[in-house]
């Protein structure tokens, strides 16, 4: 063969010619598979939906060869293009630029959703087959975003992330069939390593009953003699100056969530996840006592993500903080920035108030407004507005025709601060029960580790979805010594 051999070998699951293999008999090939675990993934996703999409928005009667070029065109764009850094650490990569290792766009981007169905759209207007021109290619790429089947998209680009780099995952209620059913359906489809937390008959008898296929560590905290003495030390020494004597530490680490928690901070794990039966302070005080804040956070926060018809949302705090005075919410507003980045969203945050930029008078929208000026100040490159009403937050058009000045009036906001618990929490559950939306979380921002909350009553596809999102969580604390933007999640 030529110099620079270029080999597609795209037979899945095995190629006809082994990556390994290639590589080390020429280190000078150029090849592509269709597997995600090797460099230049050949995958349908990165051209069919995208096609469809801008087709189907310009009412186009064919799809021709221009259009399909002009997939193709914007695709060797979007290699060329800086990787956003949300890329780069879902593939467990210190860096991604085009070369040998990268020709094709990594399908986990979410720039192709805009650039590849823009590109299609504008072919198909010059070709002549669009029925229905676009006017302002602007706030068409914005539309694409909070259409009907990009949201199911946000879901498996989640999934797909996990994938790449399954992490063990402590489940602290693994008595509870819903867990285990989740932690089945983990392991089949490749997201995590269940650890399953528990008596040990109790869960073995559960997944006999159930006809379960699962084969998971299971570890029992009452047999675990020398364990339970190093977890009752290091909690001891975490906590002999706040009240803790020896002997409640060691009583404390037979619960399972101190004991997950001391897992996780250890390292025996990567994340904890518990709530199905236990409220929220027996999960997350024996986290913070045990792993802690993130350095410079002095609280944590919750966030759920609303999956809507009209896009993705962001609601925080929806758990911990009852009522945050101005400096605690500011930090919620920076917590919530970054949570936003890490799911490679850029953030556009409204911190919720009954009033309009002024408009009225009260210690809560003072409050908020005050919150607004120190979250800007820390993060001015953060688009944050406030005091603002929940409707005109969300209605570009509103927006655009009172407070033509707001930072939010040219795309709307994406995230949702609330300056209370009380009207956060109310807020994301009944959009979840009036709206037909699809919640994940909540999810804790602020520690150093991954620890996350289940809520009562909560489905296994729920279950799934934060353990998905616990995994990338863990992925990214992996990835720099520092804790990651979720672990802040």
């Amino acid at each position: 063969m030529a110099d620079n051999p270029i080999v597609f070998a795209l037979a899945n699951p095995d190629p006809e010619i082994a990556y390994g293999a290639a590589i080390k008999s020429r280190p000078d090939i150029i090849m592509a598979t269709g597997r995600s675990d090797h460099p230049n993934q050949v995958n349908n996703v990165l051209g069919f939906p995208y096609i469809f999409r801008g087709a189907l928005d310009v009412r186009a009667s064919e799809i021709n060869e221009a259009m399909k070029l002009g997939a193709v065109h914007a695709l060797a764009d979007l290699a060329k293009e800086p990787v956003p850094e949300a890329v780069i650490k879902a593939y467990g990569l210190e860096k991604l630029s085009f070369g040998r290792d990268y020709l094709i766009p990594k399908p986990l981007d979410p720039r192709l959703l805009t650039m590849v169905a823009s590109a299609v759209a504008k072919a198909a207007m010059d070709s002549g087959v669009a029925a229905s021109p676009i006017a302002d290619w602007a706030l068409y790429k914005q539309q694409l975003l909070r259409r009907i089947g990009i949201d199911p998209a946000f879901v498996s680009k989640i999934m797909e992330r996990a994938s790449v780099n399954p992490k063990r995952v402590v489940f602290a209620e693994a008595d509870q069939f819903k867990i285990l059913m989740a932690a089945q359906t983990c392991v089949s489809e490749g997201i995590a390593h269940p650890v399953l937390l528990g008596k040990r008959a109790q869960i073995l008898a559960l997944i006999e009953k159930h006809q379960l296929d699962l084969n998971c560590p299971i570890i029992d905290p009452f047999e675990e003699k020398e364990k339970l003495k190093l977890y009752g030390d290091i909690l001891y020494q975490k906590m002999q100056r706040k009240g803790l004597t020896r002997y409640q530490a060691e009583k404390q680490v037979l619960d399972r969530n101190t004991f997950g928690a001391c897992m996780v901070e250890l390292g025996e794990a990567d994340a904890l996840i518990s709530g199905l039966t236990h409220d929220f302070t027996t999960v997350i005080t024996p986290a913070t006592q045990i792993i802690g804040m993130q350095n410079g956070i002095k609280n944590m926060a919750g966030m759920n993500i609303l999956i809507t018809k009209q896009g993705t949302f962001f609601f925080c705090d929806t758990l911990i903080n009852s009522n945050p005075n101005e400096e605690e919410l500011a930090e919620i507003i920076s917590l919530s920035a970054r949570a936003v980045r890490f799911f490679g969203m850029e953030p556009r945050i409204a911190v919720l108030s009954y009033s309009n930029f002024g408009s009225r008078e009260g210690e809560v929208p003072a409050k908020v407004r005050r919150a607004v000026e120190r979250a800007k100040a820390k993060n001015p490159r953060t688009i944050i507005e406030g005091d603002i009403q929940a409707n005109v937050a969300l209605n570009l058009e509103l927006q655009r025709e009172r407070y033509p000045f707001s930072a939010l009036a040219k795309e709307g906001a994406n995230t949702l601060v609330f300056p209370n618990l009380e009207s956060g929490n109310i807020a994301y559950k009944l959009v979840m029960q009036l709206g037909g939306a699809e919640s994940i979380g909540p999810l804790t921002i602020g520690l150093k580790k991954p620890v996350h909350f289940l809520q009562f009553g909560c489905s296994v596809r729920d279950i799934i979805n934060v353990t998905a999102i616990s995994v990338i969580d863990a992925q990214m604390n992996e990835q720099d010594d520092l804790s990651s933007d979720m672990a802040v999640l």
